[in-house]
């Protein structure tokens, strides 16, 4: 398996994030649904930066359930809701871009609410597997 990560010159060119990836098969694909910043309970913790610090740790044990590491995540959608400090989160989200060559691709939404009472912000993913 092959992972190509694209950044075309016309593109705005970022380090923190790739505008598409190329997955050459066969390879496994794990689709992390929509994670919260709640423990193990299902309570929220904390502010923004509490609770994405959380989703994404909660992406890691989905991603290592299936036998990868948050380094094999190539793309990440984040839904913030609306009047939140975005910095905070983004913040939070640097232990996901530890150890990389190349950043994932990343979609980040400001919502008007998320079903979880409380919740501030979820975060799903893509990881693909050697």
């Amino acid at each position: 398996m092959t992972v190509q990560y694209l950044n075309p010159p016309e593109l705005l060119q970022s380090p923190a994030f790739s505008q598409a990836v190329v997955v050459e098969q066969p390879a496994r694909t794990v689709y992390v649904g929509g994670q919260n910043g709640v423990d193990a309970s299902g309570t929220v913790v904390g502010d923004l930066a509490e609770q994405t610090a959380r989703a994404v740790d909660n992406a890691r044990v989905a991603v290592a359930a299936a036998g990868g590491q948050l380094t094999d995540v190539i793309s990440w959608t984040i839904a913030v809701v609306d009047g939140q400090d975005l910095r905070a989160g983004f913040g939070a989200m640097q232990p996901a871009r530890a150890g990389r060559d190349h950043p994932p691709v990343v979609t980040v939404l400001q919502v008007a609410g998320l079903a979880v009472p409380g919740a501030l912000v979820e975060i799903s993913a893509i990881a693909v597997l050697a």
